[in-house]
């Protein structure tokens, strides 16, 4: 059954950044809905397919078409450089694949359908859309290529094109403002708050910011502190005494720096078959339950930085046990009420009524879905803001009525790891730099709600932007920031260009990649492996469950990526070894530990079938059961279903597209008898082989 509804797309070649991990994984496995899951590292799909006769599409154009399984759709038009591409397309059955081609016919961007596009013409010439389908999908489809127009020099005018895919009645919306000094640059809402019932969004809808609520909880921490109700070394056993001791002391401030070396909780929920992406219940105790039930610390305290919504959910409990009042009912009083913030709340519950508020959606085949927020979320997320109330709450920091200078100094001072690193993170807030200009930063998304506030201290100046759409790259942010504030920045740089200079690739001797061939996985993510291979003179990198790239030389220890806005550094140690690697991404860095080689584990069959069985985790109260399907060990939970698994290491897989690790166990005499199952930010949970 054909659904002909019609969804934007709005190509901006030059500026798209997909999401590497995000800063905030909380997030990164919700994303797991069909629209995003492509974009888990680089978010371009290439693939191999029976390209159709091209159409030729002019602005005003509306074209009809069909695709099956194998058959690609081409839709070609010419364009000059530096324009923008509106268009609309209506909607498949199944799954399907929307992809831009540049006039040298590399692939520029891709997701799963429908996902409104953001691109911009970097070079003049013939682009080509191509549509295609995965598994079995087909269906009828009709392309409206709406107009071609000139990238605005006007700051606000440009933001108003950037929005242009969600400035819809049949879409959820968004909203974004810019001030500097206490005085407003610009500020603007699109679409819509709520599709059921066709209201607007506007400047004061209160919208789910997700993560950017982190520094709410830390600041509610530091009053605390303030008011002697408690101290940042406390032990968090002191206040909350039913937690298990560890042997090693988790102190608040571990808690609220991400250094505490707890599980986190919504990984570890969704190793158990927990459903988050279609709104099953968490409850705030299972917080205290999982950590009762955690066998040991994945780090020591201080030693290492691991995004962790445990340890701000658990901080929440600590303001209500000092306070003597309830999360939402401190900050009301104490944060939000006292500094006029009167949009601003924090949701207990997804069952608790936000007045006015935006409903969570997410793209489907049967049009856009309602998601309920997150369970569990009061201290990690769960606070409903508007862009104005966020506003105020900036000012704060730079004129402080609550709280004191010293609080906000503290909370914007990045944590020091006890082998003397510095984390790029204070209290529940994101610290470096854009172009220069130094910055204070937060993003967050609840399962469709996403946000993102930036403080420019240095001029006095923020951004802040949220939607309701799943969609929504909450990265535009620091786009438009630079629009706004462009004269206070260094010169926008292109991607390695830093490190290139007058770096001619073609003076680099190929064969010098070689001690750089390897693999390297991401520290923030230890399961998500970098391989880096050379073949003649082409250089090439793939990440976990993507697609192989190839990379350019920009000097001789740095390397752009070819189809994606992302460079590589590469470092070496003391002794002049190359030690690891640097991704810089979305203005973000990661940096990844090169591993030691071993020889490629092909198993055969008889290999795959030792690791058949039924296994149980006592610590999630989970069964897992490894098959042999022909030649492929397939995984299965019941709520989370099947899967292949990949082969790495030699008695360790891959699954889930490279989320989930499994290392398998076995006793003296070579008998598989368990496994340890990570997924980035939980690690080595423990199954027992059962039969």
């Amino acid at each position: 059954m054909l659904n002909t509804r019609r969804v934007s797309w709005f190509i901006h070649i030059n500026t798209c950044k997909l999401p590497l991990l995000g800063i905030f994984p909380l997030e990164n496995f919700l994303r797991k809905i069909p629209m995003l899951r492509a974009a888990l590292l680089f978010a371009i799909l290439f693939f191999t397919t029976t390209v159709a006769a091209q159409d030729t599409l002019r602005p005003g154009d509306v074209v009809a078409g069909s695709v099956s399984q194998g058959d690609t759709a081409s839709y070609v038009t010419e364009v000059a450089a530096g324009r923008f591409i509106m268009g609309e397309i209506t909607d498949l059955t199944g799954d399907a694949i929307v992809q831009l081609l540049d006039p040298e016919g590399r692939a520029v961007a891709g997701t799963t359908y429908p996902l409104a596009f953001v691109f911009e013409t970097s070079e003049a010439g013939e682009y080509r859309l191509q549509i295609f389908v995965e598994d079995d999908g087909a269906g009828d489809f009709e392309v409206f290529l709406d107009r071609i127009e000139p990238i605005e020099t006007d700051p606000a005018k440009l933001v108003d094109q950037l929005m242009f895919p969600y400035d819809r009645d049949d879409s959820p919306g968004a909203a974004v403002s810019v001030w500097r000094n206490g005085q407003n640059m610009f500020s603007d809402a699109y679409g819509m708050a709520n599709l059921a019932y066709g209201i607007p969004f506007d400047l004061d809808t209160p919208t789910n910011i997700g993560s950017t609520s982190k520094q709410f909880t830390a600041f509610a921490i530091m009053l605390q502190e303030e008011r002697g109700k408690l101290s940042l070394e406390d032990d968090i056993r002191t206040h909350i005494p039913e937690l298990p001791e560890f042997g090693e002391t988790i102190t608040v401030r571990h808690l609220v720096t991400h250094t505490s070396g707890l599980r986190e909780f919504l990984n570890l929920l969704r190793m158990s078959g927990r459903r988050l992406d279609h709104g099953d219940y968490i409850g705030r105790e299972e917080l205290i339950e999982i950590t009762q039930n955690q066998p040991a610390l994945q780090n020591s305290p201080g030693s290492e930085w691991n995004y962790n919504n445990t340890a701000f959910g658990l901080a929440a409990v600590i303001v209500e046990r000092t306070s003597g009042q309830r999360f939402h009912e401190f900050m009301a009083d104490n944060v939000f009420g006292p500094l006029g913030m009167t949009r601003t709340v924090v949701r207990p519950t997804p069952e608790h009524i936000v007045k006015e508020r935006s409903v969570g959606y997410t793209p489907s085949e049967d049009g856009f879905l309602e998601i309920s927020d997150l369970g569990g979320a009061v201290g990690a997320g769960a606070i409903y803001s508007t862009v104005e109330d966020l506003q105020i709450w900036v000012e704060n920091y730079a004129n402080p009525k609550i709280g004191n200078a010293e609080i906000v100094e503290e909370m914007m001072t990045p944590y020091v790891l006890t082998d003397g690193e510095e984390t790029g993170y204070g209290y529940g807030l994101s610290v470096d730099e854009q172009r220069g200009l130094k910055r204070i930063q937060h993003g967050g998304a609840d399962v469709a709600h996403r946000s993102m506030l930036a403080y420019y201290p240095e001029i006095n100046a923020g951004i802040t932007v949220q939607s309701n759409h799943s969609g929504f790259d909450s990265n535009i942010a620091f786009r438009i920031a630079g629009l706004f504030f462009e004269d206070e920045m260094d010169p926008e740089e292109e991607e390695g260009e830093a490190e290139a200079g007058d770096f001619d690739p073609a003076s680099y001797d190929s064969e010098d990649f070689d001690e750089m061939v390897g693999r390297y996985a991401l520290d923030a993510a230890p399961e998500f492996i970098l391989t880096f291979t050379r073949e003649g003179d082409t250089l090439y990198t793939q990440a976990t469950g993507q697609s192989r790239l190839e990379i350019v030389p920009t000097s001789d220890s740095t390397f752009a990526l070819s189809a994606v806005e992302a460079s590589l550094t590469f470092l070496r140690d003391s002794d002049g070894e190359i030690e690891g690697a640097t991704l810089n991404q979305n203005g973000q860095q990661q940096h990844a530990t090169r591993l030691e080689e071993y020889e490629t584990w092909e198993p055969t069959a008889e290999d795959l079938a030792a690791f058949e069985g039924r296994y149980f985790s006592e610590e999630i109260e989970t069964f897992y059961t490894m098959m042999l399907e022909g030649e492929r060990l397939v995984m299965h939970q019941r709520r989370i279903g099947s899967g292949d698994l990949t082969p790495g290491n030699e008695d360790v897989f891959g699954g889930l597209s490279g989320e989930l690790t499994i290392s398998f166990e076995r006793d003296r005499n070579s008998q598989v008898i368990g496994f340890y199952l990570s997924n980035g930010r939980t690690r080595d949970v423990r199954f027992e082989r059962v039969r």
